[in-house]
């Protein structure tokens, strides 16, 4: 009896290894959600990657906006989804390398509930300062803020976010005294830096470039290693003699940590097809965006080396964590 039993027990176990075998092979068979942590009209480039991936998978991709906590919510729905590669996020840096070193406590770690898929695409940050400012360069900037220790102010999305280390970054580097004024929103922020009631920002490309090409703003460098195919005639950071100022910032593809193997790397083969086709990168360069597509490990390369460089720069400026 005890025998017939085993060999019970094993048949089933088999029966459901090849079950589960047949529907990670068969993946994908229904409608995939993306979630994408911020509201519409941030989301054109997760709406290009959904409209790829439903066309290589075979099946619909929705983009839902699980907007909050900067990003936050969508990748808590995505880490306590099912891991059936059904709920994939897009998420970003602030989400995964950020939180955990700006928050006193979490509800888990990024790193242990989430993995890595694909790198999707990034975005420089542009130094633009309020058009009467007397400074046409960074170089100039410099000697304006060392001339005047305390005058000048950097406009930021509040504490620890990508703004605000990037101004405390400039600081720290060009050895200057500026002054952070956070703001709740860049609909405000932008306001401000058109009115003068603020001297500078970095800013994503989307909200910076089209006041600079309309002459209400001054660009002063991109942030980024390399001039921008968007904004060839902006130089970068390192070309005004900081090359430790360049900051970008990513989104990429998460899954639940127990999603399959075999479905993280069909997702992963998907993106990174759609990345490197010629529309898809006119699309992305269009819209001030640099599609990149990587393999889960390449991914968590970045992952691994922005801990160490944003938990230095945060030990740097002295945050205290946030309750």
């Amino acid at each position: 009896m005890k025998a017939c039993f085993q060999s019970l027990v094993l048949v089933v176990i088999a029966l459901t290894s090849a079950a589960s075998a047949y529907a990670q092979s068969d993946y994908p068979t229904r409608n995939i959600r993306l979630l994408f942590g911020f509201s519409a009209g941030n989301d054109l480039g997760t709406r290009i990657v959904a409209e790829k991936l439903a066309e290589s998978l075979g099946v619909p991709v929705t983009v839902e906006n699980a907007t909050g906590a900067a990003g936050n919510i969508a990748a808590d729905q995505t880490a306590y989804s099912d891991p059936d590669g059904y709920t994939v996020g897009m998420l970003t840096g602030a989400n995964i390398v950020l939180r955990p070193l700006l928050y006193s406590s979490i509800p888990y770690d990024p790193l242990k509930k989430l993995t890595p898929v694909s790198l999707a695409y990034r975005l420089p940050n542009i130094l633009v300062v309020n058009k009467t400012l007397a400074a046409a360069t960074l170089g100039e900037l410099v000697e304006r803020a060392r001339a005047d220790p305390g005058a000048l102010t950097f406009g930021h999305l509040g504490n620890g976010s990508v703004t605000h280390l990037s101004g405390e970054l400039l600081k720290i580097k060009a050895n200057i005294d500026i002054r952070g004024v956070p703001y709740r929103g860049a609909p405000a922020l932008l306001t401000d830096i058109l009115g003068g009631r603020v001297d500078m920002a970095f800013l994503p490309p989307s909200a910076a470039l089209p006041l600079v090409r309309s002459g209400d703003i001054r660009a002063l460098a991109s942030t980024s290693r390399a001039r921008e195919v968007f904004a060839p005639d902006l130089p970068t950071v390192a070309e005004a003699g900081y090359p430790d100022l360049e900051t970008t910032v990513w989104f990429g593809l998460f899954v639940p940590a127990e999603t399959p193997h075999p479905i993280i790397g069909r997702l992963s083969k998907e993106v990174e097809t759609a990345m490197a086709l010629p529309e898809v990168q006119k699309r992305f360069t269009e819209i001030g965006l640099v599609p990149i597509g990587s393999t889960p490990s390449e991914f968590d390369e970045v992952i691994q080396q922005e801990k160490i460089f944003w938990g230095k720069l945060i030990n740097e400026v002295g945050l205290t964590p946030i309750n």
